[in-house]
């Protein structure tokens, strides 16, 4: 017998209506926030060193969510028997965009910053849609009296490039700088980098002084050859993580639509199952995916990755809190 369940109201097809992150509800208040997850666009790419348009990352990504907004009471995975995400049972917000000052990285920062604090102030799960990789900087930030109350965070980056930069030409805010931004946060326990190959954007020194600041350090090679179980093992258990997606992480034959793609980079369920780990490890207490740029993928297939990894990622963050 067909199962009926779901023919009440509109189909509300992917393709129909407003696209906004995974067709949840649009909370343009930011004072009134009430929500589980609360998804924030960031559309700032005056950090990026070679071929910009990270700006349209938010747009894209919010456009391929709604591939995966049938609307079928949740997502079932039969792999893991579990229905993540079901319907009633999470509440997800989208934001809207933080308002980015043209050529004003200080004041476009500031606007991100305000946006993430307002999603802590409200005890909601903070997801920033990139931009490039210098928003991860306010979303960091934005972490200080959250992190006073609760304790110090650990950040896991999955990406092509170390970003340890410290200055260079004056510049301390590009999206070379974050993760050197991020370890020198008093409540920043220390940074799990993974995918880290080739060649990076980041020279030894930067290396060297990232693993006397407390980074592990592995390229996709070593990962494989250790396995998803002992890449885990060397983040510490039971720790409150930020994680930070650089979608050229990923091999840019799944993902070509970036400022500075990479080959030799992870398939889709290596990084999968590391993020699934992770949410059985400890707790994810904010996430921001960056460098989505759509205009170099005219086939949408990077923006679909970066919509399916977060869907999943929520999916499981929230399994893991028992929803």
């Amino acid at each position: 017998m067909a199962d009926n369940s779901y023919d009440s109201g509109r189909l509300n097809l992917p393709f129909v209506g407003i696209c906004t992150f995974g067709k949840y509800p649009y909370q343009p208040d930011w004072s009134a926030i009430d929500a589980d997850v609360a998804i924030l666009g960031a559309p700032f790419d005056f950090g990026t060193q070679w071929r910009s348009g990270a700006r349209f990352g938010p747009r894209g990504i919010r456009e391929a969510s709604t591939l995966f907004s049938f609307g079928h009471g949740g997502a079932y995975d039969h792999e893991d028997d579990v229905t993540y995400l079901p319907a009633g049972k999470v509440r997800i917000v989208d934001l809207g965009d933080a308002d980015i000052v043209h050529t004003d990285t200080e004041k476009s920062h500031a606007n991100i910053e305000h946006g993430v604090r307002q999603i802590l102030k409200a005890g909601a799960l903070p997801v920033v849609l990139g931009g490039d990789h210098s928003i991860n900087i306010p979303c960091i930030n934005a972490f200080d009296q959250d992190c006073a109350e609760k304790g110090p965070i650990h950040v896991v980056q999955i990406d092509a490039h170390l970003d340890f930069v410290d200055v260079r030409h004056g510049v301390r805010y590009g999206h070379g700088n974050p993760m050197r931004r991020a370890a020198e946060k008093p409540y920043v326990s220390g940074l799990s980098q993974l995918g880290i190959r080739n060649v990076s954007s980041t020279a030894r020194d930067g290396y060297e002084d990232a693993r006397k600041m407390g980074s592990d350090i592995l390229s996709v090679r070593q990962i494989r050859a250790l396995g998803v179980e002992a890449v885990l093992v060397r983040i510490p258990e039971g720790a409150r993580y930020y994680v930070t997606i650089d979608i050229d992480g990923f091999d840019p034959s799944i993902a070509p639509g970036t400022g500075t793609p990479s080959h030799g980079g992870f398939i889709y369920y290596e990084v999968l199952e590391l993020l699934a780990g992770l949410c059985q490890r400890g707790t994810v207490v904010g996430v921001d995916l960056v460098e989505v740029a759509p205009d170099y993928d005219h086939s949408g297939t990077t923006t679909i990755l970066a919509a399916q990894v977060l869907m999943n990622l929520i999916g499981r963050i929230l399994h893991a809190r028992g929803a």
